[in-house]
């Protein structure tokens, strides 16, 4: 790239502003005040994956649950049933007890089913209630479950709490026909809690039915995965276990290395990697789903930086305590793929700084030639480094490297990109403990050639559009 225009992009920024909280003639105290988002993003990662399996009674909800945990037997999976929480009948409750409604959301312990889940977040043991259908009372003794890497949480109403729902990182319900759950709760009733055909019918008509459509249904639309078939559908189960398998790979990174924080995925997430990741994507769909995905890692990096409390008086005179943001702040993009990357820092903080740093591998030597053109005041800033892909990590050590020649505290230095590979993480928090590495994803790993893959081939070209081994070819109606 000319130099040239390399400085005249850097000297037409400005001092930095963020846009809808620039309040100024505002009141506004000075006390630190620690960031809630880097302490949040580091208790996740020490966190279980938990996932919430829904449906209605019958629909094969322990069978998807008994398939994943036989999938994941590599990993420690622990299942916690709604079940187990009934809460006991009373004594005036058992002489009516076929008029009691366990398909109702009051007939479960909910404050005492949050209490265990929150302890095995936390890595704490649990004894869990040993609900026993034909006394309607918890027996001794209670089931031990220890801490698990993944918890599945299964029952008929465990969406119908926004409190459960918000414990959850994935989201299952089994969807299964009526006349097939109906046979399969007078087979398992009969056999497993001593009823007979009659009351199974009667409680079927009564309760179970009209429970599914008031409050079991509904919470359908919570869900992020709808199985129909239930246990039948190996190919949902196996997808499932497959997206199960990354995220777990990616706690267990962050376990390793505190600094590195992954965005939480979301299956809006996963489908813009699917279309970035996609050969066949032309460059208008991959330029849009890659700045859809660099604005949230750019928002996640934000979220990192020191702020200090602020407060303010809303049009109603009421005071409201807030914070106001860092005003300290450059980005420093590595020339090329960095400069994608750009446009969502600069839609986030108008008028930011951003610099320069060009990194060119010569020959096999492996020697490096490094342009650079940074704000001169860059050592009394925070920097947000910008590259979407960190593979070996021999440039982002350059390029941190470089930053800490010119006085930048590694602490306050925040590494952004879309695609991480495990060495490239292992090599740069090895050598920069104290900076912070924000990513979308972490992936399998390098190839022979040191490529990422899976990957998304190289970002510059198809995002820039010059390279057209990535361009579908389109047939000519001529």
């Amino acid at each position: 790239m000319d130099s040239k225009s390399v400085e005249d992009m850097i000297e037409a920024s400005s001092g930095v502003h963020f846009s809808g909280f620039h309040m100024d003639g505002l009141e506004m105290t000075n006390t630190e005040v620690g960031q809630p988002t880097t302490s949040a993003a580091e208790e996740m990662c020490k966190q279980p994956f938990v996932i919430g399996v829904a449906g209605g009674a019958a629909s094969g909800k322990t069978t998807v649950c008994d398939m994943i945990i036989q999938q994941l037997h590599d990993q420690r999976v622990v299942l916690v049933n709604q079940d187990s929480f009934y809460h006991d009948l009373t004594e005036e409750e058992l002489t009516r007890v076929h008029e009691y409604n366990f398909d109702h959301p009051d007939a479960f312990d909910t404050e005492q089913l949050l209490c265990a889940m929150e302890k095995l977040r936390h890595g704490q043991a649990v004894d869990i209630p040993n609900y026993d259908f034909k006394s309607y009372k918890n027996v001794f003794p209670a089931r031990r479950v220890n801490p698990s890497d993944v918890i599945i949480l299964e029952g008929i109403l465990i969406f119908h709490d926004p409190r459960i729902r918000e414990l959850m990182n994935m989201k299952i319900f089994v969807d299964t026909d009526a006349d097939v759950r109906l046979a399969r709760r007078i087979r398992r009733d009969i056999v497993e809690k001593g009823r007979d055909i009659a009351t199974v019918l009667d409680q079927y008509s009564k309760f179970v039915k009209p429970a599914f459509d008031d409050f079991i249904l509904p919470t359908k639309k919570y869900a992020d995965i709808i199985i129909p078939r239930g246990g039948d559908n190996h190919v949902a189960i196996d997808l499932i276990v497959q997206h199960i398998r990354t995220k777990l790979g990616q706690h267990d990174m962050c376990k390793i290395y505190p600094n590195l924080y992954v965005i939480q995925s979301t299956f809006q997430i996963r489908g813009m990697h699917t279309l970035i990741r996609d050969s066949q994507t032309t460059k208008h769909d991959f330029v849009f789903y890659a700045d859809r995905l660099i604005r949230l890692v750019v928002e996640h990096g934000l979220g990192h930086l020191p702020f200090t409390e602020k407060q303010v008086t809303t049009p109603t005179g009421s005071v409201y305590t807030g914070v106001d943001f860092c005003k300290r702040l450059c980005g420093v993009s590595v020339i090329r793929s960095g400069e994608s990357m750009e446009n969502a820092l600069r839609a986030c903080c108008k008028g930011i700084k951003i610099g320069k740093i060009l990194i060119h591998r010569e020959g096999d030597n492996g020697q490096q030639l490094i342009y650079e053109k940074l704000p001169q005041d860059i050592s009394d800033r925070h920097v947000l480094l910008l590259d979407p892909i960190l593979g070996t990590g021999n440039s982002a050590v350059q390029a941190i490297s470089l930053l800490i020649s010119k006085g930048v505290p590694e602490s306050q230095i925040i590494f952004l990109n879309l695609i991480s590979a495990p060495q490239g993480v292992h090599v740069v928090c090895k050598r920069f403990p104290r900076i912070k590495i924000v990513t979308s994803e972490i992936e399998i790993g390098l190839n022979e050639d040191f490529r990422v893959i899976p990957g998304m081939g190289e970002f510059g070209d198809r995002y820039f559009g010059t390279d057209d081994e990535y361009q579908p070819v389109v047939a000519s109606t001529q």
